[in-house]
């Protein structure tokens, strides 16, 4: 008969196995993890990591052996590094790309407005007010405040 402390051993290496086959890519499949995998060495790579557990390893030094042993690419979360910064900055350079063409858009699109209406009234005599009152006038609307999806 198994004692509840057995049972729950083994209910805790089975849990911390099945977190790190989840974590784990098919050598084999590619598009599966090894606990989602039914090939030859995800099924090894399964009963490795609970023997190492079982040796009293921790979940670094698993990540660790299988990354040395298969490759970085056995990983699903690949580490920050030289290597893989374009990876993992680039979403944020997009963005920030993104938005400076949108701002200078804006301040493009109000600024040619002002610049055509001093090139129009350059050589004629107005007065101050006139020269408010046509400006005013050629001046479009603010557009219409964009509601956002999330918001």
């Amino acid at each position: 008969m198994v004692s509840d402390e057995e049972l729950k051993k083994a209910q805790t290496v089975e849990a911390r196995a099945k977190s790190i086959s989840h974590n784990v890519r098919c050598t084999e499949c590619g598009s599966q993890s090894i606990e989602d995998s039914q090939a030859d060495i995800a099924i090894l790579l399964r009963k490795l990591i609970r023997d190492e557990i079982r040796a009293g390893k921790s979940d670094k030094d698993i990540y660790k052996k299988l990354e040395e042993d298969y490759g970085e690419t056995v990983l699903y979360a690949p580490r920050f590094d030289w290597q893989t910064a374009g990876l993992w900055l680039a979403p944020f350079a997009v963005m920030g790309a993104a938005a400076g063409v949108g701002a200078y858009q804006r301040h493009r699109q109000k600024s040619n407005v002002h610049l055509m209406v001093l090139n129009l009234v350059r050589d004629i005599p107005l007065t101050p007010m006139e020269k408010k009152t046509m400006v005013d006038l050629l001046t479009p609307p603010p557009p219409p405040r964009k509601k956002w999806w999330w918001w």
